[in-house]
């Protein structure tokens, strides 16, 4: 099969760049710091587009859908990454999945030609399940990969929310999404190493899906992480911080309430600003759908 990317920007040569090879260290670090510096500029004009699709997801998880990452390559693993992390920060279970074309093992070692297939994309929405309460977000740096287009193209077919996200202006990929977020920080210092900008860029639009959507469905309180699993000794620590900062209590009661709701956060903040029992608690995150500042009216 013949591929055109000639036209592609991530695809150009960098002019600032074209003697890498002959560049000392420090003068190769500063031209890197300086293309990087365009990330943000870029991400600032697709602000409006993010929003959209952040629109779409709190909708869909008010609704028990789910929020799917889709991609290949460094794409995929940039997914996988944001779903994982919104496991021990926002005690997601399902909510949040990440996907990537060729499957696990494709996260440590590439997977010859499976991001080449549209019908791979299909095949892995169909083992999932996929609905109409879904939003699926493709994404892919060139804004052209046949696994990402096949995502969104199942997808609409179940009446899943369609998301796009590449690093190229008028991608092809954009045709077949609801939301079409496209970035451009320009060619890359190695030519095509999308891992580098691009991937800066998908990693900022992802952080920032995932965060504002867990703010709209009640996983935060002020700025601090209510649903946070304590998993470990510094997550027990930051829990008893969290409860103290957020009720203004000490240590020993932070702690004694914590150990009373199995550290529940939500339910040992909601406890000592009402003076509520436990099963109380429970009952008003339950019929306040997570929020807190609802909670303690």
């Amino acid at each position: 099969m013949d591929v055109k990317i000639d036209h592609i920007k991530t695809e150009s040569r960098n002019p600032k760049t074209l003697n890498l090879d002959t560049m000392s260290t420090m003068e190769l670090l500063r031209i890197m710091n300086e293309e990087d510096q365009k990330v943000i500029d870029t991400i600032k004009e697709a602000l409006p587009q993010i929003e959209h699709c952040i629109r779409f997801v709190i909708d869909a998880l008010g609704k028990s859908g789910r929020l799917i990452y889709m991609g290949a390559g460094t794409s995929g693993r940039l997914g996988i990454l944001d779903a994982v992390e919104c496991v021990p920060t926002f005690s997601t279970t399902k909510e949040v999945l990440g996907i990537i074309a060729g499957g696990e093992r494709a996260f440590v070692k590439a997977v010859e030609g499976a991001e080449d297939s549209q019908e791979l994309a299909a095949n892995d929405l169909d083992e999932i399940n996929i609905g109409e309460n879904d939003v699926v977000v493709a994404i892919a740096a060139s804004g052209r990969t046949p696994y990402a287009i096949g995502a969104l193209k199942h997808a609409k077919k179940f009446k899943a929310k369609c998301i796009s996200i590449s690093c190229n202006k008028a991608s092809e990929l954009s045709n077949y999404a609801d939301v079409a977020i496209e970035v451009d920080a320009g060619p890359e210092i190695l030519t095509g190493s999308t891992r580098l900008k691009a991937g800066t860029c998908q990693k900022i639009i992802l952080n920032m899906i995932s965060t504002a959507s867990m703010v709209g469905i009640g996983k935060v309180y002020g700025n601090l992480m209510v649903d946070m699993k304590a998993t470990n000794l510094k997550l027990v620590e930051r829990a008893k911080k969290i409860v103290m900062e957020s009720t203004g209590c000490d240590i020993e009661i932070a702690t004694k309430t914590l150990e009373e709701t199995e550290f529940s956060i939500k339910e040992a903040i909601i406890m000592i600003l009402t003076g509520v029992t436990k099963e109380e608690a429970v009952k008003r995150i339950t019929e306040n759908r997570g929020f807190i500042r609802k909670c303690i009216q």
